[in-house]
């Protein structure tokens, strides 16, 4: 079988190749034909280095950890031909400490498609047919729409930074960015039952997160939300700056969750606000059981995922779905589709 299949092969470069998969498929897992994928701001790092967070490519990977498919050969498992799945993209090992209290994204030995901390590196689902473990593939409910369910996997991990900043309801929250994470951390929020404001520097991107549930917002250098106000504040920009604007927004003993990943920088952090205002800050990193409860939440159709979909790009014009993303100019997610 031959399909379509992109590669970064340097930084900004995508080839696309046509490709023939096994004719053999691995013990455990099922042959997968692509739905719908979407780029991720991981992607956007390796598209723009080829590399990221200090990990370096070995070779062209196809990128892509996002996605819905459908099921093109069961190989012995339960599923059926055709059937739609979301995909968890995160391989654990299953045997370990963390795989045992369900601590799968701290997992040390965890595979990742699309990504240099696996070695060797696994492709990523940028391609119309992929082979993954039947034991990451979750059935969902009949009538779910494939561009839909993409979100599956960035929503889970939004809402990992939810859970772990301890959101319920009557919370008054901070999103500060309102990116696709960004976003998604609004709708995670709102889920649970908070108030939430946002800041981002685009009006739109304000615009696009109230289509979500958010309140309110502050276009940055126009207005500034009010200080110490928060209970809950969720860094999603990635900028140290907005870092120093959750540390100001944030009430006394309130919580700041980081669900962006802050580049090294020169700005200073005005840490002593952790101290005086006894902050509690929490990382997160990928999702646990986040990824089921992200899947129900769209199972239930309440989120309108359509108005924060920037546009829609077939696996052979990866290149240009990246350059959207890369351009800044994309408001909400830029989807992969088969062709």
């Amino acid at each position: 079988m031959t399909y379509v299949k992109s590669l970064l092969t340097a930084a900004r470069t995508i080839e696309i190749e046509e490709a023939s998969m096994r004719d053999t498929i691995e013990d455990g897992w099922v042959r997968l034909r692509l739905a719908t994928a979407s780029i991720c701001g991981t992607d956007m790092h390796y598209f723009r280095h080829f590399a990221n967070a200090g990990f370096y490519l070995d070779h062209p990977v196809s990128l892509g950890h996002e996605a819905c498919a459908y099921v093109e050969a069961p190989n012995g498992s339960d599923f059926a031909p055709g059937q739609l799945v979301a995909i968890n993209p995160v391989i654990e090992c299953g045997v370990c400490e963390c795989c045992a209290t369900g601590d799968i994204n701290m997992c040390a030995t965890k595979r990742f498609p699309g990504s240099a901390t696996t070695r060797p590196h696994i492709d990523g689902f940028f391609r119309q047919y992929f082979d993954f473990p039947a034991r990451c593939l979750r059935r969902v409910a009949e009538g779910v729409k494939p561009e839909h369910l993409t979100f599956a996997e960035p929503l889970a991990c939004a809402m990992h930074s939810v859970n772990r900043a301890g959101i319920g309801s009557g919370d008054r929250v901070l999103v500060t960015g309102c990116g696709p994470m960004g976003l998604l951390a609004v709708v995670g929020a709102v889920a649970k039952g908070a108030e939430v404001e946002v800041t981002d520097l685009k009006a739109e991107a304000i615009a696009a997160a109230q289509t979500v549930g958010a309140k309110s917002g502050y276009v940055i250098g126009a207005a500034a939300p009010p200080t110490a106000s928060y209970d809950v504040v969720i860094e999603a920009s990635g900028s140290p700056h907005a870092y120093n604007y959750a540390l100001d927004a944030v009430r006394k003993q309130g919580r700041i969750g980081i669900l962006s990943l802050i580049q090294p920088s020169p700005v200073p952090i005005n840490l002593h606000l952790n101290a005086l205002k006894e902050v509690t800050v929490v990382g997160s990193i990928l999702f646990t059981k986040e990824f089921d409860e992200a899947v129900a939440l769209i199972e239930a159709g309440t989120v309108d995922f359509d108005a924060i979909t920037a546009g829609r790009f077939p696996v052979s014009e990866a290149q240009a779905a990246c350059e959207l993303m890369a351009s800044g100019e994309a408001v909400g997610k830029v989807l992969i589709v088969p062709a």
